[in-house]
Protein backbone atom coordinates (compact mmCIF):
# COMPACT_ATOMS: atom_id res chain seq x y z
CA UNK A 1 0.00 0.00 0.00
CA UNK A 2 1.28 4.02 -0.55
CA UNK A 3 1.35 5.61 2.21
CA UNK A 4 0.42 9.46 1.51
CA UNK A 5 0.78 12.88 2.89
CA UNK A 6 -1.53 15.38 4.68
CA UNK A 7 -4.40 17.42 2.75
CA UNK A 8 -1.72 20.03 1.99
CA UNK A 9 0.57 17.83 0.05
CA UNK A 10 -1.99 15.98 -1.32
CA UNK A 11 -3.83 18.96 -3.13
CA UNK A 12 -0.25 19.81 -4.84
CA UNK A 13 -0.52 15.85 -5.95
CA UNK A 14 2.61 15.16 -3.81
CA UNK A 15 2.63 11.42 -3.00
CA UNK A 16 4.61 9.37 -0.17
CA UNK A 17 6.98 6.67 -1.10
CA UNK A 18 5.69 5.76 -4.07
CA UNK A 19 8.09 4.09 -6.17
CA UNK A 20 9.22 0.62 -4.53
CA UNK A 21 12.81 0.22 -4.12
CA UNK A 22 15.65 0.25 -1.69
CA UNK A 23 18.74 1.35 -0.59
CA UNK A 24 21.98 -0.53 -0.89
CA UNK A 25 25.59 0.29 -0.09
CA UNK A 26 28.01 -0.59 -2.76
CA UNK A 27 32.09 -0.50 -1.47
CA UNK A 28 33.19 2.83 -0.72
CA UNK A 29 34.80 5.54 -2.42
CA UNK A 30 38.32 5.42 -2.42
CA UNK A 31 38.89 9.11 -1.86
CA UNK A 32 36.01 10.82 -0.29
CA UNK A 33 35.31 14.77 -1.21
CA UNK A 34 32.98 17.32 -1.09
CA UNK A 35 32.00 18.69 -5.05
CA UNK A 36 32.11 15.12 -6.62
CA UNK A 37 30.05 14.98 -10.02
CA UNK A 38 28.87 11.63 -11.50
CA UNK A 39 28.64 10.58 -15.04
CA UNK A 40 26.95 7.37 -16.62
CA UNK A 41 28.63 6.37 -19.83
CA UNK A 42 29.14 2.42 -21.19
CA UNK A 43 27.37 1.07 -17.70
CA UNK A 44 29.93 2.36 -15.78
CA UNK A 45 30.07 5.23 -13.32
CA UNK A 46 32.91 8.14 -13.59
CA UNK A 47 33.15 10.28 -10.89
CA UNK A 48 34.71 13.73 -11.11
CA UNK A 49 36.46 17.15 -9.38
CA UNK A 50 36.46 16.93 -5.50
CA UNK A 51 37.36 20.21 -3.49
CA UNK A 52 39.26 20.64 -0.26
CA UNK A 53 36.96 23.16 1.20
CA UNK A 54 37.48 26.56 2.77
CA UNK A 55 39.45 28.60 4.13
CA UNK A 56 41.72 27.06 1.13
CA UNK A 57 39.71 25.85 -1.69
CA UNK A 58 41.80 23.79 -3.94
CA UNK A 59 40.07 21.98 -6.48
CA UNK A 60 41.47 17.92 -6.60
CA UNK A 61 41.10 17.54 -10.36
CA UNK A 62 40.16 13.44 -9.72
CA UNK A 63 38.58 10.66 -11.95
CA UNK A 64 37.16 7.61 -10.96
CA UNK A 65 35.31 4.86 -12.54
CA UNK A 66 32.78 2.15 -10.39
CA UNK A 67 32.46 -0.70 -12.64
CA UNK A 68 29.07 -2.18 -11.02
CA UNK A 69 29.77 -5.56 -12.53
CA UNK A 70 33.82 -5.60 -11.11
CA UNK A 71 34.91 -8.09 -8.32
CA UNK A 72 32.95 -9.96 -6.30
CA UNK A 73 31.62 -7.17 -3.37
CA UNK A 74 29.38 -5.47 -5.48
CA UNK A 75 31.46 -3.69 -7.54
CA UNK A 76 35.75 -2.05 -8.17
CA UNK A 77 36.97 1.46 -7.84
CA UNK A 78 39.59 2.15 -10.23
CA UNK A 79 41.51 5.65 -10.35
CA UNK A 80 41.94 7.12 -14.07
CA UNK A 81 44.01 9.63 -15.55
CA UNK A 82 43.22 13.14 -13.51
CA UNK A 83 41.26 16.22 -15.32
CA UNK A 84 43.49 18.12 -17.88
CA UNK A 85 42.69 21.17 -15.79
CA UNK A 86 41.70 20.50 -12.14
CA UNK A 87 38.22 21.95 -11.71
CA UNK A 88 35.27 21.85 -9.20
CA UNK A 89 31.92 22.95 -10.09
CA UNK A 90 31.71 21.11 -13.10
CA UNK A 91 28.74 20.28 -15.68
CA UNK A 92 29.12 17.06 -17.63
CA UNK A 93 27.46 15.37 -20.03
CA UNK A 94 27.41 12.13 -21.95
CA UNK A 95 27.38 11.42 -25.66
CA UNK A 96 28.66 8.44 -28.16
CA UNK A 97 29.91 6.92 -24.67
CA UNK A 98 32.17 9.43 -24.33
CA UNK A 99 31.95 12.14 -21.63
CA UNK A 100 31.74 16.10 -22.04
CA UNK A 101 33.47 18.37 -19.47
CA UNK A 102 32.13 22.00 -19.60
CA UNK A 103 33.76 24.72 -17.31
CA UNK A 104 33.93 24.89 -13.35
CA UNK A 105 35.75 26.67 -11.03
CA UNK A 106 39.85 26.53 -10.20
CA UNK A 107 41.61 28.39 -7.59
CA UNK A 108 42.11 32.06 -7.38
CA UNK A 109 42.48 34.98 -5.12
CA UNK A 110 40.43 37.85 -3.59
CA UNK A 111 43.28 39.78 -1.70
CA UNK A 112 44.38 37.48 0.53
CA UNK A 113 41.33 35.43 0.38
CA UNK A 114 41.19 31.92 -1.28
CA UNK A 115 38.80 31.90 -4.11
CA UNK A 116 36.96 30.65 -7.29
CA UNK A 117 38.12 31.63 -10.35
CA UNK A 118 35.40 30.42 -13.18
CA UNK A 119 37.02 29.31 -16.91
CA UNK A 120 35.72 28.78 -19.87
CA UNK A 121 37.80 25.07 -20.83
CA UNK A 122 35.47 22.09 -22.57
CA UNK A 123 36.93 18.79 -22.73
CA UNK A 124 35.96 15.52 -24.18
CA UNK A 125 36.72 12.65 -22.07
CA UNK A 126 37.15 9.00 -23.70
CA UNK A 127 36.63 6.30 -20.81
CA UNK A 128 37.88 3.51 -23.08
CA UNK A 129 41.02 4.93 -23.97
CA UNK A 130 41.29 7.18 -20.19
CA UNK A 131 42.10 10.24 -22.61
CA UNK A 132 41.30 14.21 -22.44
CA UNK A 133 40.76 15.90 -25.94
CA UNK A 134 40.22 19.84 -25.51
CA UNK A 135 37.76 21.39 -27.52
CA UNK A 136 36.73 24.86 -28.45
CA UNK A 137 35.83 26.88 -25.28
CA UNK A 138 32.45 28.05 -24.22
CA UNK A 139 31.66 31.72 -24.96
CA UNK A 140 31.47 32.27 -21.45
CA UNK A 141 33.49 31.58 -18.55
CA UNK A 142 31.17 30.07 -15.98
CA UNK A 143 31.11 27.09 -12.93
CA UNK A 144 28.03 25.39 -10.99
CA UNK A 145 26.03 25.26 -14.40
CA UNK A 146 24.52 22.15 -15.91
CA UNK A 147 24.78 20.43 -19.37
CA UNK A 148 22.46 18.11 -20.98
CA UNK A 149 22.07 16.31 -24.45
CA UNK A 150 19.49 16.55 -26.98
CA UNK A 151 19.85 14.84 -30.40
CA UNK A 152 23.40 15.18 -30.53
CA UNK A 153 24.02 18.29 -29.34
CA UNK A 154 24.41 20.02 -26.28
CA UNK A 155 23.19 22.53 -23.73
CA UNK A 156 25.39 24.36 -21.04
CA UNK A 157 22.49 26.32 -19.02
CA UNK A 158 22.82 28.65 -15.85
CA UNK A 159 26.11 28.49 -13.64
CA UNK A 160 27.98 31.70 -12.03
CA UNK A 161 30.78 34.03 -12.54
CA UNK A 162 32.17 37.25 -12.00
CA UNK A 163 29.78 40.55 -11.76
CA UNK A 164 29.95 43.09 -14.69
CA UNK A 165 32.88 45.06 -15.07
CA UNK A 166 34.77 43.29 -12.23
CA UNK A 167 38.87 43.44 -12.88
CA UNK A 168 39.46 40.48 -10.54
CA UNK A 169 38.87 37.17 -12.05
CA UNK A 170 37.56 35.13 -9.11
CA UNK A 171 34.37 35.62 -7.41
CA UNK A 172 34.19 34.74 -3.26
CA UNK A 173 31.36 35.47 -0.70
CA UNK A 174 32.30 39.21 0.31
CA UNK A 175 32.11 40.30 -3.08
CA UNK A 176 29.44 40.81 -5.70
CA UNK A 177 29.24 38.25 -8.58
CA UNK A 178 26.63 36.78 -11.18
CA UNK A 179 24.22 34.22 -11.44
CA UNK A 180 23.46 33.40 -15.14
CA UNK A 181 20.46 32.52 -17.14
CA UNK A 182 22.72 31.52 -20.33
CA UNK A 183 22.64 28.91 -22.33
CA UNK A 184 25.13 28.04 -24.65
CA UNK A 185 24.68 25.26 -27.67
CA UNK A 186 27.91 23.15 -28.35
CA UNK A 187 28.13 21.37 -31.47
CA UNK A 188 30.12 18.25 -31.14
CA UNK A 189 30.43 17.71 -34.72
CA UNK A 190 31.56 21.07 -35.95
CA UNK A 191 33.21 22.13 -32.38
CA UNK A 192 31.73 25.13 -32.48
CA UNK A 193 29.12 27.30 -30.08
CA UNK A 194 25.91 29.43 -30.34
CA UNK A 195 24.01 31.44 -27.97
CA UNK A 196 19.98 30.05 -27.36
CA UNK A 197 17.63 31.57 -25.34
CA UNK A 198 18.07 32.65 -22.18
CA UNK A 199 16.25 30.68 -19.14
CA UNK A 200 13.62 32.86 -17.33
CA UNK A 201 15.30 32.04 -13.28
CA UNK A 202 18.88 32.94 -13.82
CA UNK A 203 20.08 29.83 -11.12
CA UNK A 204 23.48 27.81 -10.32
CA UNK A 205 23.74 24.43 -8.12
CA UNK A 206 20.70 23.12 -9.85
CA UNK A 207 19.89 19.72 -11.73
CA UNK A 208 18.61 18.76 -15.23
CA UNK A 209 17.55 16.03 -16.59
CA UNK A 210 16.15 14.99 -19.87
CA UNK A 211 12.82 13.47 -21.02
CA UNK A 212 11.19 13.75 -23.90
CA UNK A 213 13.57 15.74 -26.03
CA UNK A 214 13.31 18.64 -23.21
CA UNK A 215 15.93 19.39 -20.64
CA UNK A 216 14.15 19.85 -16.76
CA UNK A 217 16.42 22.60 -14.62
CA UNK A 218 15.47 22.11 -11.23
CA UNK A 219 16.08 23.64 -8.37
CA UNK A 220 19.65 25.72 -7.64
CA UNK A 221 20.44 28.77 -5.92
CA UNK A 222 20.54 32.52 -6.96
CA UNK A 223 22.35 35.56 -5.71
CA UNK A 224 25.40 33.75 -5.94
CA UNK A 225 27.71 30.74 -6.45
CA UNK A 226 28.37 30.45 -2.23
CA UNK A 227 25.30 29.13 -0.57
CA UNK A 228 25.88 31.57 2.67
CA UNK A 229 25.00 34.45 0.33
CA UNK A 230 22.33 32.55 -1.65
CA UNK A 231 18.67 31.97 -1.42
CA UNK A 232 17.53 27.94 -2.68
CA UNK A 233 14.68 27.29 -5.32
CA UNK A 234 12.71 24.39 -5.58
CA UNK A 235 11.34 26.19 -9.30
CA UNK A 236 11.49 23.81 -12.35
CA UNK A 237 11.80 25.24 -16.54
CA UNK A 238 11.72 23.17 -19.21
CA UNK A 239 13.38 24.38 -22.21
CA UNK A 240 12.80 22.91 -25.88
CA UNK A 241 15.87 23.06 -28.00
CA UNK A 242 13.87 22.10 -31.00
CA UNK A 243 11.49 25.32 -30.73
CA UNK A 244 14.52 27.58 -27.90
CA UNK A 245 11.96 28.33 -26.33
CA UNK A 246 10.99 27.91 -22.14
CA UNK A 247 7.81 26.56 -20.37
CA UNK A 248 5.76 28.48 -17.96
CA UNK A 249 6.75 27.19 -14.14
CA UNK A 250 6.16 23.71 -13.32
CA UNK A 251 4.95 21.91 -10.36
CA UNK A 252 8.14 22.59 -7.87
CA UNK A 253 10.19 20.34 -6.04
CA UNK A 254 8.82 19.52 -2.36
CA UNK A 255 12.46 20.24 -0.84
CA UNK A 256 14.08 23.94 -1.91
CA UNK A 257 18.05 23.11 -2.14
CA UNK A 258 21.22 23.24 -4.47
CA UNK A 259 24.03 21.37 -5.13
CA UNK A 260 21.91 17.92 -6.11
CA UNK A 261 22.99 14.43 -7.26
CA UNK A 262 20.17 13.72 -10.04
CA UNK A 263 19.76 10.92 -13.03
CA UNK A 264 16.88 10.03 -15.10
CA UNK A 265 14.98 6.90 -14.50
CA UNK A 266 12.10 5.04 -16.93
CA UNK A 267 11.39 8.84 -18.08
CA UNK A 268 11.28 10.32 -14.62
CA UNK A 269 13.76 12.91 -13.22
CA UNK A 270 15.49 11.76 -9.68
CA UNK A 271 17.00 14.35 -7.26
CA UNK A 272 18.71 13.52 -4.02
CA UNK A 273 20.66 15.42 -1.53
CA UNK A 274 21.58 19.17 -1.19
CA UNK A 275 22.08 21.88 1.16
CA UNK A 276 20.57 24.99 2.71
CA UNK A 277 21.28 27.29 5.15
CA UNK A 278 19.69 30.41 6.70
CA UNK A 279 20.11 32.01 9.84
CA UNK A 280 19.36 29.19 11.99
CA UNK A 281 21.06 26.57 10.35
CA UNK A 282 23.03 24.70 8.02
CA UNK A 283 21.48 21.75 6.33
CA UNK A 284 22.88 18.42 3.69
CA UNK A 285 19.44 16.91 2.94
CA UNK A 286 18.78 13.34 3.08
CA UNK A 287 15.80 13.95 0.38
CA UNK A 288 15.10 11.99 -2.59
CA UNK A 289 12.60 12.63 -4.83
CA UNK A 290 11.28 11.76 -8.21
CA UNK A 291 9.50 14.65 -10.60
CA UNK A 292 7.22 13.23 -13.54
CA UNK A 293 7.46 15.32 -16.66
CA UNK A 294 4.18 13.95 -17.96
CA UNK A 295 2.29 14.47 -15.32
CA UNK A 296 3.42 17.30 -13.80
CA UNK A 297 3.87 15.77 -10.74
CA UNK A 298 6.65 15.12 -7.78
CA UNK A 299 6.56 11.94 -5.85
CA UNK A 300 8.78 11.87 -1.93
CA UNK A 301 11.07 8.75 -1.83
CA UNK A 302 12.63 6.75 0.46
CA UNK A 303 15.00 9.31 1.76
CA UNK A 304 19.34 8.19 1.44
CA UNK A 305 20.89 6.78 5.16
CA UNK A 306 23.22 10.10 4.38
CA UNK A 307 22.45 13.68 3.93
CA UNK A 308 24.74 15.52 2.24
CA UNK A 309 25.87 17.38 -0.70
CA UNK A 310 28.55 17.88 -3.68
CA UNK A 311 27.17 14.10 -4.15
CA UNK A 312 28.06 11.92 -7.33
CA UNK A 313 25.94 9.75 -8.96
CA UNK A 314 23.20 8.91 -11.81
CA UNK A 315 21.08 6.43 -13.21
CA UNK A 316 22.91 3.17 -14.61
CA UNK A 317 20.09 0.36 -15.65
CA UNK A 318 17.66 0.17 -12.42
CA UNK A 319 20.38 1.65 -9.75
CA UNK A 320 20.54 5.58 -8.84
CA UNK A 321 24.22 6.17 -7.64
CA UNK A 322 24.71 8.26 -4.64
CA UNK A 323 28.52 8.36 -4.14
CA UNK A 324 30.54 11.00 -1.82
CA UNK A 325 29.56 14.90 -0.80
CA UNK A 326 29.87 15.77 2.67
CA UNK A 327 27.64 15.40 5.36
CA UNK A 328 26.62 18.96 6.16
CA UNK A 329 26.58 22.06 4.27
CA UNK A 330 29.55 24.04 3.38
CA UNK A 331 31.30 26.99 5.37
CA UNK A 332 32.36 25.32 8.58
CA UNK A 333 36.19 24.72 7.88
CA UNK A 334 35.73 21.41 8.86
CA UNK A 335 36.38 18.21 6.52
CA UNK A 336 32.81 16.71 6.80
CA UNK A 337 33.40 14.06 3.38
CA UNK A 338 31.73 10.72 3.41
CA UNK A 339 33.31 8.07 1.39
CA UNK A 340 29.54 6.12 1.57
CA UNK A 341 28.72 5.04 -2.26
CA UNK A 342 25.27 3.91 -2.22
CA UNK A 343 22.79 3.35 -4.66
CA UNK A 344 18.60 2.92 -5.05
CA UNK A 345 17.82 -0.17 -6.38
CA UNK A 346 14.38 0.37 -7.91
CA UNK A 347 11.70 -2.06 -7.90
CA UNK A 348 10.08 -1.59 -11.55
Amino acid sequence: MVAKLGLSSLLMGVTLFAQGGKWINLPPFPEPHEEVIGQAANGKMYVFAGLVSAPVWLPVGMVYEFDPAGGTVGGTWTKKKPMAVPAHHLALTEYGGKIYVFGGFKEGKVGQLAAWTPIDNAFEYDPIKDTWKALAPMPTKRGAAVAATVNGKMYIIGGATTAPGATNPSIHPTIPQRVLSTVEEYDPETNTWRTRSAMPTPRNHTAAGVVGGKIYVIGGRIGAAFIAASSDLANVEAYDPATDSWSRPLAKMPTARSGLDVGVYKNKIVVAGGENQDFFQHTAYHAFEMYDPATNTWNILTPMTIGRHGVAGGVIGNRFYAISGDVQSSGTGVMVSTPSADAFEFDN
